[in-house]
């Protein structure tokens, strides 16, 4: 059972430790948060549990202890997530990057040589976590980022504008911006879990929209694969991220839709986590009679 907050508020790093544990809270979890407000690595709270802890910072993170003991996810207490080298501004608006998703940044680096201006699209960009990080690390990219959420897309923006990274942001659901518009590479995280999956009570802090997409999960993976060959200059590339277990089926629609060269990348742990493919010349096989 949760013990009820401490009437008084605690004066040191080893009271607020304490009562992180009184709530329930992981001891890594108030680290991070305590951290986070002194501006100190974690290393140095080890040695300096008797730092004074001023009223008005005690009480604020007894009010983010509050919130982490209640199931909101540590990203949104704190505010922001680190994705490949970034600090990125996030919020209930938009999913939390995870690490698996720098496999997708990674594959697409690889298909993009420093020094080339190419032409990149981000579908449903959430944080802008995916199309920040390529502009991070190739500056010459000419980079368009869309979602369908207005509120997301502001959250990108002020990424773009506090890490300086030039990104043009579109509202639109997947391909609906970006008419008559061609990219050399396009990549997207979209939501890839089935409807009514055990996992989703895991994730209820988190926006459906962006997590469900169909009975099998597949429904904008589909959509998404089924328009790209008008917005891909030839021999361009999509790569999409999905579910552990939708590898196949996404190499079969790619194949189905004239894509060649078609191949999943696997995350840490081993498991399908990226597929993508080239755009080939001539028929696709989902027009062919």
């Amino acid at each position: 059972m949760q013990a009820p907050p401490p009437t008084t508020l605690p004066a040191d790093v080893r009271g607020l430790l304490q009562a992180a544990r009184d709530l329930g809270v992981d001891r890594l979890d108030a680290q991070w948060l305590l951290s986070h407000h002194l501006g100190r690595p974690r290393t140095w709270l080890l040695a300096h549990d008797d730092h004074p802890l001023p009223e008005a910072l005690s009480r604020r993170l007894m009010a983010d202890l509050s919130h982490r003991a209640q199931g909101l996810p540590l990203a949104y207490v704190l505010g922001e997530q680190a994705f490949c080298g970034l600090a990125l501004k996030v919020g209930p608006d938009v999913l939390i990057p995870r690490p698996e998703t720098e496999v997708l940044v990674d594959w697409a680096l690889d298909l993009l040589p420093a020094g080339l201006p190419r032409q990149v699209a981000d579908l449903g960009t959430g944080s802008g976590a995916i199309a920040l990080a390529l502009a991070a690390r190739r500056p010459g990219l000419r980079l368009t980022a869309t979602d369908a959420s207005a509120a997301a897309l502001t959250l990108a923006r002020a990424n773009a504008a506090r890490l300086e990274l030039d990104v043009s942001f579109l509202l639109g659901h997947w391909w609906q911006p970006l008419a008559g518009q061609r990219f050399d590479l396009v990549v997207s995280n979209p939501p890839y879990i089935a409807e009514g999956d055990a996992h989703l009570a895991a994730l209820g802090h988190e926006p459906q929209a962006a997590l469900t997409s169909g009975p099998d999960g597949l429904d904008a993976l589909r959509e998404i694969i089924a328009g790209a060959r008008a917005h891909l200059a030839p021999g361009g590339w999509l790569l999409l991220e999905h579910g552990h277990d939708q590898g196949s089926a996404v190499r079969q629609a790619l194949a189905d839709h004239g894509f060649g060269r078609c191949e999943t990348r696997l995350d840490l742990a081993g498991l399908d986590r990226c597929t993508g493919g080239q755009r080939c010349e001539g028929p696709t096989r989902a027009n062919t009679p």
